[in-house]
């Protein structure tokens, strides 16, 4: 993995977070291709947390951006799974910002976890997040990114494949094997709860139109 601009390595959350305060502070807004460029095309794990960990935050809940940021992270996945060795992105992408102000305030909300985070993960089961582990979590992250785009239309719903897409981030930088395991338990209860949760909205959905569709017609006599 290429050091950032930092000269160092990140080693845990509060480094990937302290990493891309920093680069809020240098101007109004944050580029992808800055972040790209700030932690290094290699740093798969930080630039797979960083994404999900966002949308979490505030900044999650501009509509459409749990999708958008879905998609970016299901393009580092792919190239993971395929094995390259660095990340590549299209101009576009690279491109997108979003505001340094907004960026700031999002990551103030993510420090108490990120402390959190670290102090429950170091070097353990170091091969299972190796080989074909790698390939193994890539897949689990592409089907995650897949379960959002429906469930950004519930409240709060795609944090919960983002939280363990985050984790599984969050193992590779650490490169703790127990929390790549955590991390897709994690990811198999998000796609069965996300489902559920989806399904079970249209049919609540249903139920309360079919409760408001008599008072919709007005009153009749008999």
């Amino acid at each position: 993995m290429r050091e950032g601009k930092s000269g160092k390595e990140p080693e845990g959350v509060e480094d990937v977070i302290g990493e891309l305060d920093e680069l809020a502070s240098q101007g109004d807004k944050v580029r992808i291709g800055d972040v790209l460029d700030d932690f290094g095309e290699r740093s798969f794990g930080p630039f797979i947390m960083i994404f999900a960990l966002v949308e979490i935050t505030p900044i999650g809940a501009i509509p459409g951006a749990p999708t958008v940021l879905a998609s970016i992270i299901a393009l580092v996945a792919v190239q993971l799974l395929l094995g390259k060795d660095h990340i590549w992105m299209p101009q576009f992408i690279q491109d997108r910002a979003v505001e340094s102000k907004k960026l700031h305030k999002a990551i103030g909300k993510l420090r108490g976890v990120a402390h959190w985070l670290d102090g429950h993960s170091r070097d353990r089961v170091e091969f299972l997040t190796k080989g074909i582990w790698i390939r193994i979590a890539a897949l689990a992250i592409l089907i995650l990114c897949a379960t959002v785009p429906p469930l950004e239309v519930l409240p709060f719903a795609s944090s919960a494949p983002m939280l363990a897409i985050a984790t599984i981030g969050l193992a590779l930088i650490v490169r703790d094997g127990l929390v790549m395991l955590a991390a897709l338990l994690l990811a198999a209860a998000a796609v069965a709860g996300g489902t559920y949760y989806y399904y079970n909205s249209d049919d609540e959905e249903s139920s309360s139109s079919a409760w408001i569709a008599p008072l919709d017609e007005g009153p009749t006599l008999t």
